[in-house]
């Protein structure tokens, strides 16, 4: 937990104040400990990552990077007892291109698992998303800054700095999550495919309600916090994923519920919208404006 003003819960897997030979050598390298599908992080920039997997948002960390869920293949396990039956043989895909019927892309699916035979037939799939959170402000400046003395700037404080950055949990929902639920998934849906979800908890709270299901479910929101425990055989700490819950919905409703805006007074926008008509009024005609100017 942080309260110092540094914004910046994990780097490159480990937390900002573990100085272990481990936690060294992965900010060293620029590696990635998640599962990722290549050994380095490959967030924004490839000879300078942004190695970022979380932030301090009202001082408990909060997933920032997609790649963070892999930890432990712990949603695969989630999402593969929510889309197939005990026993099923199954694998894991990364990034398969979903196109739509005039064969333009509808975006990328961030793992299809898939359920096969003896003969290595496909039998079945699910997609899984993973739903990290947006960040507002600027938090490569506070990353370079760190990254250029870890060990001196580990408890940093930030507080006072332009661009302090937060999670934009607005953002998150309207610019990706929507999205994705409504081409992906409105795909995937046709075909009568099921969707798992990953998301963080302080994520998922800022939806709306979602109506549960049991027996006709389409889509499970899998659901996930960052815990602070001791890692195995050292002295030193690290935030492990662990699911906190999951959500069974219908697909339509859990849309609709998410894209539906929930409409405040409409006398507080005539209100603005009088308050800017009236300076409009009281504002002197642009010919006039123009002659003082000579």
């Amino acid at each position: 937990m942080s309260n110092s003003g540094q914004p910046l819960a994990e780097v490159f897997g480990y937390l900002v104040t573990d100085h272990t030979d481990v936690a060294q050598r992965y900010r060293s390298r620029r590696l990635c400990p998640f599962n990722n599908k290549v050994p380095n992080c490959p967030k924004d920039k490839a000879k300078n990552p942004l190695g970022v997997c979380s932030i301090y948002h009202e001082g408990a960390p909060v997933i920032t990077c997609p790649i963070r869920f892999r930890q432990d293949c712990i949603i695969a396990d989630a999402a593969v007892d929510f889309f197939f039956e005990e026993g099923t043989r199954w694998t894991s895909l990364t990034e398969v291109r979903l196109n739509d019927a005039y064969g333009k892309s509808a975006g990328n699916i961030d793992v299809v698992l898939v359920a096969y035979d003896e003969s290595g037939r496909v039998t079945d799939f699910g997609a899984l998303e993973m739903q990290a959170v947006y960040i507002s402000g600027n938090v490569r400046e506070p990353f370079d800054y760190y990254m250029a003395d870890p060990d001196h700037r580990a408890s940093m404080n930030w507080s006072q700095q332009p661009n302090y950055p937060r999670s934009d949990y607005l953002s998150s929902s309207c610019k990706r999550l929507v999205p994705q639920l409504v081409y992906k998934g409105g795909i995937l849906h046709s075909w009568k495919k099921k969707i798992a979800v990953a998301l963080h908890r302080s994520f998922f709270k800022t939806l709306p309600p979602l109506k549960q299901v049991q027996d006709k479910a389409e889509m499970a929101w899998l659901i996930y916090d960052l815990e602070l425990q001791k890692a195995e055989g050292t002295e030193s700490e690290r935030y492990y994923l662990t699911k906190v819950d999951e959500v069974l919905t219908e697909f339509q409703p859990a849309l609709l519920a998410i894209t539906t805006p929930c409409p405040g007074n409409i006398n507080h926008f005539i209100k603005v919208l009088q308050e800017k008509l009236d300076e409009q009024l009281e504002a002197p005609p642009l010919n006039e404006t123009i002659e003082n100017l000579f």
